[in-house]
């Protein structure tokens, strides 16, 4: 039987609660399946750490990671620290550490989610948005001078290499390739950035030779927003920088009922490190502690997850589990329209892993 090391870091907000969640959807998958046991370790990090140590995250922080199969990881940001320190030292500091460099989100719409796009029917939203992650606009090349003065300059510079830019055109044209409709959609900019942007719509016609099987096309990032809007149908999988699918993929999954049901993957493609799973939802202060939390995008991460382990029918039996919990009105939480509590569905998600009896004595409770 093989043994996965996960490590969990719940980090900041609400991820205090959906990755503990995501921890005993784990635990139940892995007392009802026969293939693999788990072993966690959890690392308090975040807002708190940064209070005590004035680090997001310790400085061998990576060593401690480096040795997992995966890592499932809830947020970073805290109202009391500004955004720019939590995210490069949390979440950032492992994604470029560990060379994540392909940032992957699925986007469907879930069975019994009441959708915005009113004219849309379900099978026409079901993208797979890739996400350059590790240079471009987020490279953190840049700086600040007279600070406070009237000539005051900032300056971020967005970086992207040749090599950074074909290994995620080939991921993106792989992606595109492994699912049914083999299209991929080319998000660009290549009409004000005349540079990088121009360099990258040249690899991709170039990457483009290596795949013949896969139809392909490019959009302007603006013009992306409206065709997700008023033509979901003509999209299947995307791909764009670092800065660009950030936005387009807190839009995909607006459109599909909810930040609260996204998932997302931090990937290392070539397995050198481990890769990281997380919800997209952010750390939600507002709704700390009041269990309000929608669990359903971690529970899709932890998906995500298990795909990249191999383990494909603990996959699906989890995604059937959600999608069997989305379905049901009275299980959706409030970011959904719904008054369900985050252990509420927790629980109704375990108990349909459990089995019939248990899942009969769990919605008894929930109704209760």
């Amino acid at each position: 039987m093989k043994t996965y090391r996960i490590a969990t870091i719940p980090g900041d907000g609400i991820g205090k609660e959906v990755i503990p969640a995501g921890r005993q959807v784990l635990e139940v998958l892995a007392q009802t399946e026969a293939t693999f046991a788990l072993e966690f370790e959890n690392f308090e990090w975040g807002g708190d750490h940064y209070r005590r140590t004035g680090a997001m995250m310790p400085e061998d922080g990576l060593d401690a990671l480096r040795g997992k199969d995966a890592i499932l990881f809830g947020s970073a940001g805290d109202p009391e620290i500004p955004d720019h320190i939590t995210l490069w030292g949390l979440r950032l500091k492992i994604c470029q550490g560990f060379d994540q460099y392909a940032n992957v989100r699925p986007t469907r719409i879930l069975p019994g989610i009441d959708a915005p796009l009113k004219r849309c029917e379900p099978e026409d939203l079901n993208w797979v948005i890739v996400r350059e992650n590790s240079e471009g606009e987020y490279s953190g090349v840049g700086g600040r001078a007279h600070q406070g003065q009237p000539i005051e300059v900032a300056t971020d510079l967005s970086l992207m290499t040749r090599a950074g830019v074909e290994r995620i055109m080939r991921f993106a044209f792989s992606q595109a390739r492994s699912r049914p409709r083999h299209l991929l959609t080319v998000i660009t900019k290549s009409n004000a950035q005349r540079h990088a942007m121009v360099m990258w719509d040249e690899i991709a016609v170039q990457i483009s030779k290596e795949f013949p099987d896969v139809s392909w096309d490019k959009e302007l990032v603006d013009a992306a927003t409206a065709r997700m809007v008023n033509r979901p149908a003509s999209l299947d999988t995307i791909v764009a920088t670092n800065l660009h699918a950030d936005i387009l993929s807190d839009l995909a999954a607006a459109l599909a009922g909810s930040l609260g049901i996204a998932p997302t993957g931090n990937i290392d493609p070539e397995r050198r490190y481990p890769s990281m799973f997380e919800p997209i939802h952010g750390s939600a202060f507002d709704i700390m502690g009041k269990g309000l939390a929608n669990p359903v995008g971690t529970f899709w991460s932890v998906v995500m997850l298990l795909e990249h382990l191999g383990e494909f029918a603990a996959a699906s039996r989890l995604m059937r589990a959600v999608e069997a919990v989305t379905a049901d009105s009275s299980l959706h939480t409030r970011d959904l329209g719904g008054s369900a509590t985050t252990a509420q569905v927790t629980q109704a998600v375990c108990a349909f892993l459990a089995g019939n009896a248990a899942r009969k004595a769990i919605r008894t409770e929930v109704v209760a």
